[in-house]
Parts: structure tokens; C-alpha cells; sequence
């Protein structure tokens, strides 16, 4: 069941007529604000694979899982029948091993049990002990920190473009990925501004990033002629430039089309994470449930692009304190992160580097638990490196931040997304939190709040804890680091209903339509109407939506039971309501879970071009 077409050319940004079929925001944002996310996820959409290459029962060891992955034809599926699998320290290794899919009889059935430190042979970077199943390269050494191949990148750099130069394609393949880079910006012109370090953030890069060259961009080669390199899709930014010294990293190959499905992991802290890719494209975790917590994220993509995380089940994490994660990039690009259940997760989703193509779509987080802090709300979403280009839609959750602590970012897309905030929590609350550095934001058709408890629309510059957006504050922990008024002034927004206002603001003065000077470029004229897309990215209703309402959020949408009745529950709230019984404010065990229960045996997405939404349902919201 396809959920995308397969692109095999990137469209530049400039031919609006011919995208806007794929682009539901051609006729709200300015194409120099947005990009063209209908490709987000496994190109073409994940495969139904139907070929056995071997299958297991209760007692396999993880060596005899891993030989067979090993030796399973292309597009070759290793079933684990139902049952417990005691898999002891040994994890499971796709290693530089394409096109096979792991697959379970359901994440109610297949559980597969880790002890101990997971160590050999899943080492997934180089060290033992990151995940419990890894899906790597042949060259796991490659990354931010010592690339396996590097050049510089002398020529294309305009938006948009898909043919640049190198000074070197030594090692480089066509299929393979590729991370453009370029380096931080050395002071701020008021515009786009890319700093990583301490002078603008509270600790500095994180890493996932070479030194001092946060903005990072994965593509596919897809043709090498010389020194010219055709990749896929086209760039993304419109700041490359040769004055930054532009440089490009890749490794020996390129791990493709794994996909893990319809099983359970217990990792109870005993590796970092319950399934890690690395050096991969087009892969996949569908129908998945992970639990009582891994020691940093339940799903790593780590120099990465193109994967899928989707109709699954995130429970806990070790420690619920800082880097505690549900799915993490670091860096990735174009991924889907899709219609999952995240609980009792202090930060369910975390872009931790550069993640520019990624949508996170219609996604459930509840009771986002922090150990360090029980009165400090955690937002469903984080952007906590250098982020751009990222679209956020159709999530049901407490709230969306941008924080200051390792990096700045831009031209990041909300769309129709219910952030309605926690009120047993006292700090933190906004539901739309930009600190400084956040420029050129578009925040479209989205609701926010609960009647009764928020008081203040928003606030600029300083935040009073309870207001619907909070602009341009420097980080929490760095009171001493600028603030910047360039947040408010550079964000888009339009057709928001909130509960401070009680209405769905269609208000031109929110709109920036008349950015001078260095902003020009990114001015954003009022759009014609009210009238809004169903989606920015999909085309239909997806497969998984069922009979519900769709779009399920937003100012057009009515009678829902959400504020104003602008939202409905999507999907996966009533899946963790009404088929897992879980209580509404997210406290508790975990649950059992199987996604053919709550989507149907198609699972997947929906089709690119414009449609989706969501709300929450019998929560006290």
C-alpha cells in the first residue's frame, strides 16, 4: 500500500504551479518559508513483503536470527512466530544487510527479551551497548566526529538545487547518502543565523554535528559525473554559500530498505536504545511496542535519512531526565515519524541535530514524565539543535518547544496540531514555546489551550508561565545569553483558534507581509482566504484513519471535543483510549498493544498532497 509516489527527480522549490498538487501550503506560505514534505518516510511507502527466508520459534538465540538476516535474499522476510524470546546480552544485527524485513507475529506476541549490557555483535557505532537491534552500514565509524570520506563542496549551492560540485567523489556511490555541511555563522545579520556555540546557546553544539557546522543536509547521490554529483532531494536552505567554506562527508556504503515489524522489546536500560540506524536510508519500525525504557530513546536515526517510525508503542525511559527520548535524529533528514503512542516519555520526540524534511505527524504523547523536575511540562516536540525545514502536523499533545541548548532554528512548520498543556504542572506551560533564535516559523491552523486555565495570548522576549506562545527568551539555564525579538517578528501565524482568545485567528497583523532590509526575502503576504488544506504533506486520508473524522483539528473543523470544537481525537488517542484502555492522564503501567487492533491489518500512511489533523478525546482538556 503506497503511501507516496517515488520521486526519482527533486523538484526545485521555485516551480510552484507544478507542486501544487504535493504542496497543500503553496496558497498560505511563501515557497521561500517551506519545502516540499509529500516525501518524508520510505520513498515509494513501506513494502508488504511476503517472501520467508526463515523462520523461528521461542529458543532461537540471537546468533541464529542474525545468520539468517545474514543470509535472506533481497526483500526476504525472517519471521519470529508468537512467543517470548530470551535473547540474554546478544542483540540483533542487520549489518550492512539490505532489503530484509524482521517481522513479528505482533507487538502482543513476539517479545523479545533483553539482559544484561547489550554488547557484541550489536555494535552499532563502533562501542558496544547502543541498541538492542541495529541496523548499520559496513562503516559505523562514520560520523560527525570522523567522517570516513570527506571533500569540499565548491560549486551549486542555490535552493533547491540537485547538482553540486566536490573537489573529490573517492568513495562515493550512486544509492549512497551524502551530508552537506557548511560552517556556522560568525556573527548575526538579523536574518538566518546558524550558531552553535556558547555565544548564542546554553551548552553549545551537541555533537551531531561536525565542529562548528550545525546546519547539516543528508541527500542521495543519484548520478556522479566527475566531480558533479546529482543528489536527491534538491537543497533545502537558502544560506549555502562558498564564504562558509561548504563541505560534504560520507561513508564505504549505505544500509537500505530494513524493516522491523509487529514485535515487542523489553530493554529495561540495558543498551541506549531499543533500535538504532545508522548510515541507513528507507528503512523502517512499523507496528513495534518498546519498553519499560531504554537508557537514551526508544528509536535512534543517527546519520540517517529517509526512515520511517510509524503505528507504534513508546513506554518509559530509564532515568526521565535529560536525553531520556522517545525518537531521536542525530543528525537525520526526510524521515516520517507517524501516528505513534508515546507514554510516560519525558521528551517523546527530539530532534537532536539537523533533521530538515522530517514530519512528525499525528502522534499521541501523554504523561511526558521528568524525574528531575515533576512540575516541568515536556513538550511532545523539541528542537534542540540546528533545525529547519521541519513540519510538524496533526499531534495531540502537551505542548511544542524550540529550545535554546545546543543550537539555533528556522523555517519550522505547525499545522493543525492540539497542544493543550498539563494543568498539573507549574512551569514551562506554554503550549508554543519559541525561545531565542526560532526565525521564520509558520504556525497554521492549529489549536491550542484549555478553558480555564490559561490567561495571557502571549508574551515576548519573557515568559509568565502560563500564556499561549512565548517568544524569543533565552533558554532556561542561560538568563545571561541574548534575547532575540527576531522570533516574533519573522513567525507566521494564521487560523489558530486558542482559549485565551476564544477564536480562530484570521489576523493580517500576524502575518509578516512587510519584512524588510535582510527579512525580505522571507516576507509572507496574507493569504487570500480562510480556507485551509487538509494536509501539508498527504494527499488523502490515510490508510490508518479509518471512519474518524478528518481533518480532526483546526478552526474549520466543528463539534469535535476539543476546545471550541476545533478537534476530534486522531487515531492514535482513541487507539490508546478505547482499544488499550489507558488513563487519561497517561499514569500507570505499560500496556498491552497490537496495531492491527487499533488500525487495521493495512497499517501505513495515506497518500502525498494535502489532508490530515487531529485532536484528543476523553482527557480533561
Amino acid at each position: 500500500m503506497n503511501r507516496k509516489h517515488l520521486f526519482l527527480i527533486p523538484v526545485v522549490l521555485i516551480c510552484l504551479s507544478s507542486l501544487s498538487l504535493a504542496q497543500g501550503w503553496s496558497s498560505i506560505l511563501d515557497s521561500s518559508r517551506a519545502i516540499d514534505w509529500s516525501t518524508a518516510g520510505v520513498i515509494g511507502g513501506i513494502p508488504n513483503r511476503t517472501a520467508t527466508c526463515a523462520t523461528f520459534s521461542p529458543g532461537a538465540t540471537s546468533a541464529q536470527i542474525n545468520t539468517a538476516i545474514a543470509s535472506c535474499p533481497a526483500n526476504g522476510v525472517v519471521v519470529l512466530n508468537a512467543g517470548t524470546y530470551n535473547l540474554g546480552s546478544t542483540g540483533i544485527l542487520f549489518n550492512n544487510k539490505s532489503n530484509v524485513t524482521l517481522r513479528g507475529a505482533g507487538a502482543d506476541k513476539t517479545l523479545l527479551n533483553f539482559s544484561g549490557s547489550v554488547g557484541a555483535p550489536t555494535d552499532c557505532t563502533g562501542g558496544a551497548g547502543t541498541g538492542v537491534i541495529c541496523v548499520r552500514n559496513s562503516s559505523p565509524d562514520n560520523w560527525t566526529g570522523g567522517p570516513r570520506h570527506s571533500g569540499s563542496w565548491t560549486g551549486g549551492y542555490a535552493k533547491g538545487t540537485n547538482v553540486i560540485t566536490l573537489s573529490t567523489t573517492s568513495g562515493l556511490a550512486v544509492g549512497n547518502i551524502i551530508m552537506l555541511d557548511q560552517l556556522d555563522d560568525s556573527s548575526d545579520n538579523g536574518a538566518i543565523f546558524v550558531c552553535t556555540s556558547t555565544s548564542c546557546t546554553y551548552k553549545g553544539s551537541s555533537q551531531a554535528a561536525r565542529t562548528n557546522r550545525g546546519q547539516t543536509e543528508i541527500k542521495t547521490v543519484t548520478a556522479i559525473n566527475g566531480n558533479q554529483v546529482t543528489i536527491s532531494p534538491g537543497l533545502y536552505m537558502p544560506n549555502w554559500r562558498s564564504s562558509q567554506s561548504p563541505g560534504a562527508w560520507w561513508g564505504d556504503d549505505t544500509v537500505r530498505g530494513v524493516g522491523i515489524e509487529d514485535l515487542a522489546v523489553t530493554n529495561d536500560g540495558n543498551a541506549a536504545t531499543s533500535f538504532f540506524f545508522n548510515n541507513a536510508v528507507n528503512c523502517w519500525v512499523k507496528g513495534v511496542k518498546s519498553s519499560p525504557g531504554p537508557s537514551r530513546s526508544h528509536v535512534w536515526l543517527y546519520v540517517s535519512s529517509h526512515i520511517e517510525v510509524r503505528d507504534s508503542y513508546f513506554y518509559g525511559t530509564a532515568s526521565s531526565a535529560s536525553t531520556s527520548y522517545g525518537v531521536e535524529t542525530f543528525p537525520a533528514a526526510d524521515s516520517l515519524i507517524e501516528n505513534n503512542i508515546f507514554q510516560h516519555i519525558a521528551a517523546p520526540v527530539m530532534l537532536n541535530g539537523a533533521s530538515p524534511g522530517t514530519v512528525v505527524g499525528y502522534n499521541l504523547s501523554v504523561n511526558n514524565y521528568y524525574s528531575v523536575n515533576s512540575g516541568w511540562m515536556m513538550p511532545l516536540f523539541t528542537d534542540h539543535d540546528v533545525n529547519f525545514m521541519e513540519l510538524l502536523e496533526g499531534n495531540d499533545g502537551q505542548s511544542m518547544q524550540t529550545d535554546n541548548v545546543h543550537g539555533t532554528h528556522h523555517f519550522v512548520t505547525m499545522f493543525r496540531n492540539y497542544f493543550h498543556g498539563d494543568p498539573s504542572k507549574t512551569g514551562n506551560t506554554t503550549t508554543a514555546h519559541l525561545w531565542a533564535y526560532s526565525r521564520f516559523f509558520n504556525i497554521i491552523g492549529n489549536v491550542f489551550g484549555r478553558s480555564s486555565y490559561y490567561t495571557t495570548y502571549e508574551t515576548n522576549l519573557g515568559s509568565t508561565g502560563k500564556e499561549i506562545y512565548s517568544f524569543g527568551e533565552p533558554d532556561a539555564g542561560t538568563a545571561s545569553q541574548p534575547k532575540d525579538a527576531v522570533t516574533r517578528a519573522t513567525v507566521m501565524r494564521w487560523g489558530n483558534y486558542d482559549t485565551v482568545s476564544g477564536a480562530s485567528r484570521f489576523v493580517a497583523a500576524e502575518v509578516p507581509s512587510a519584512m524588510s532590509g535582510v527579512l525580505a526575502p522571507f516576507s509572507n503576504a496574507v493569504p487570500a482566504n480562510n480556507s485551509l488544506p487538509d494536509s501539508f504533506y498527504l494527499r488523502a486520508k490515510p490508510a490508518f484513519w479509518g471512519s474518524m473524522p478528518w481533518p480532526a483539528i483546526g478552526p474549520d473543523v466543528s463539534g469535535g471535543n476539543g476546545p471550541g470544537g476545533h478537534s476530534y481525537d486522531i487515531p492514535a488517542t482513541s487507539c490508546y483510549l478505547s482499544v488499550m484502555g489507558g488513563p487519561a492522564d497517561g499514569s500507570g503501567a505499560v500496556l498491552n498493544f497490537n496495531a492491527d487492533k487499533c488500525y487495521g491489518s493495512g497499517g501505513g500512511g495515506g497518500t502525498p498532497g494535502p489532508v490530515p489533523p487531529s485532536g484528543l478525546t476523553a482527557s480533561p482538556k
